[in-house]
């Protein structure tokens, strides 16, 4: 709102530093000020109503070390995180731009299911929350929906490179650092093209196209149904991703902190992935309009950090199923938004560990009761507990010491991240 407000005094009364909205920069700046700000302001608000309301957690006994100081702890703390995101977007972003308008149904859909969850949890007593499948059919609703925006709408397009990029290489020897905006424009074709293309790391001229998936053995005739399989894809993504971030939600600062790191990564790709220079000097796909998304990743930094204010250990308040489904969902739309979604098992690497370690944890159980029997397998499982940070609790370890190593290796797997934009 902001944003249209400031376009509307630079066109029309020509006002000094009213231009400076025009900068992705600028807002993005502005965007994790107010982000901070809102959840430092909304947080100790929303914490007292809570309170008031006597929204606290109910923890389950499960034998670890400060468990009893947690109980009645607020929970539903995800609306600060929400709060935080929307407002700063709202006021800063075009709202037009069609990858913004998808961040915003994202973030809301997943905030919804999210508060359903723990309001039945805190408000109708049932420990179980919405039921799983319910769960299940938010999520697919909502890679439907986003699939479906990303394949079909016209505004959400890839630009080709253009042959003349080997003339001015070769001929001029001009280097890309020195080209202006518009010079540095040419080397892309003018035409903005539909395609499912995305990203692979680690490989020089890494495209790949999803259709290949169905020509490659259905022949050609296939590549019409690519719409679905793209759909199927981003639906197990989105999932995936949503629920990695809910199980790593156990301990506190754990799931604001390390959504943090990753949104950090997601906002630079944003960047250079709509912009003519970077993307043409890192060799990745132009993409335009996606630069908008940085404004969006900037509040959504902002509020995972102003977040952690109250959410460090000892935890004021529980971000609960509000926040950190909806964190896990932002992350898996942002990275498939801007062609990222394969360095998801790099960048998102403690969600899929975390995931990994409850999956192997259960059919490993069910394993060696099937070859041992149920006290065996009791008193043998793969980890102490899972999922993994609180296997590293029952070991001994503080969970402030815990959360600390994760987000080392959270930070080290976003550095490596940023290197395969140049490591091929």
């Amino acid at each position: 709102m902001l944003y249209y407000l400031f376009e509307y005094l630079d066109k029309n009364f020509d006002l000094p530093g009213t231009g400076v909205f025009k900068y992705i920069s600028f807002r993005a700046s502005l965007a994790i000020i107010f982000s901070l700000f809102f959840s430092l302001f909304l947080g100790k608000r929303i914490i007292a109503l809570l309170l008031k309301k006597q929204v606290g957690e109910t923890i389950r006994d499960l034998g670890l070390e400060g468990e009893k100081k947690k109980q009645g702890t607020p929970t539903m703390g995800g609306l600060i995180i929400l709060s935080a995101i929307l407002i700063p977007v709202l006021l800063l972003t075009k709202l037009s731009n069609v990858y913004i308008v998808l961040m915003i149904v994202s973030t809301v859909w997943l905030g919804t299911i999210g508060f359903l969850d723990d309001y039945i949890k805190v408000f109708k007593k049932d420990k179980k929350g919405l039921a799983g499948k319910f769960k299940v059919v938010g999520q697919v609703g909502l890679g439907v929906i986003v699939g479906s925006v990303l394949y079909f709408n016209e505004h959400v397009v890839v630009r080709e490179r253009a042959e003349k990029q080997t003339v001015v290489w070769e001929k001029d020897k001009t280097l890309i650092d020195d080209l202006t905006n518009n010079e540095s424009a040419q080397l892309f074709s003018k035409e903005n093209i539909k395609s499912t293309t995305t990203t692979i790391p680690f490989f020089k001229n890494n495209e790949f196209e999803y259709s290949y998936l169905l020509t490659s053995w259905l022949g050609d005739e296939a590549k019409k149904y690519t719409w679905l399989l793209y759909i199927i894809i981003v639906t197990f993504i989105i999932t995936a991703v949503s629920n990695g971030a809910n199980i790593t939600d156990g301990i506190d600062g754990l799931a604001a902190g390390t959504s943090a790191i990753i949104g950090t990564v997601l906002a630079v790709f944003a960047y250079v992935s709509g912009n003519t220079v970077f993307a043409n000097y890192l060799n990745i796909m132009y993409l335009p309009n996606t630069g908008e998304l940085m404004v969006y990743a900037a509040a959504f930094i902002g509020a995972c950090v102003g977040f952690l204010w109250f959410n460090a250990y000892p935890a004021q308040v529980f971000m609960g199923d509000t926040g950190s489904l909806a964190l896990g969902g932002i992350i898996a739309v942002f990275a498939i938004s801007i062609r990222k979604e394969l360095l998801i098992p790099v960048l998102c690497g403690i969600f899929l560990v975390e995931n990994l370690s409850v999956i192997m944890q259960v059919y490993y159980f069910k394993y060696q009761k099937r070859k041992h029997g149920i006290e065996y397998a009791r008193e043998n499982r793969l980890f102490k507990m899972a999922p993994l940070h609180h296997h590293y609790q029952k070991s001994g370890y503080h969970e402030s010491k815990i959360v600390m190593r994760f987000f080392i290796i959270g930070i080290a797997l976003a550095v490596l991240t940023v290197i395969t934009l140049k490591l091929r």
